[in-house]
């Protein structure tokens, strides 16, 4: 089965592809549309781009920012009305450990912008495959 997974943001929209935690592809950051229902849209486009069969959110679970947590959901809401099926999975720290596990690459730091948040998603499916077995 292959999941597209999200790591949301209010600049930058995350994804990864993949179908085992061996097998993750990161798939280019899209800029976030400001509107829920449009980044929803937009998500919806390149999950059926990638023909995935189902998505990993990422959600704050147990992370004192409550409000990105309600975001995330609301964002998983407008996706499970599109027909995905939308696992939230817990996104903690994805960002900080992938600006950790990537910081040995000579990168700039306009080049670390692009990139971390698609690098986070991986994370997140990471994670997804590594609760589902």
């Amino acid at each position: 089965m292959k999941i597209l997974a999200i790591d949301f943001g209010f600049k930058r929209i995350g994804f990864a592809v993949g179908e085992s935690a061996s097998a993750i592809s990161t798939v280019p950051a899209i800029p976030a549309k400001g509107a829920l229902k449009k980044d929803a849209d937009a998500i919806n486009l390149i999950a059926k781009n990638y023909q995935v069969s189902e998505l990993a959110l990422g959600v704050p679970l147990g992370h004192s920012d409550d409000r990105q947590a309600r975001i995330c959901r609301t964002l998983g809401e407008h996706l499970r009305t599109l027909g995905w099926v939308v696992h939230e999975v817990d996104e903690s720290l994805s960002s900080v450990e992938a600006q950790s596990r990537f910081s040995q690459f000579e990168l700039t730091a306009a080049q670390r912008r692009k990139t971390i948040d698609s690098r986070a998603a991986g994370i997140i499916l990471e994670r997804f495959f590594d609760a589902s077995n």
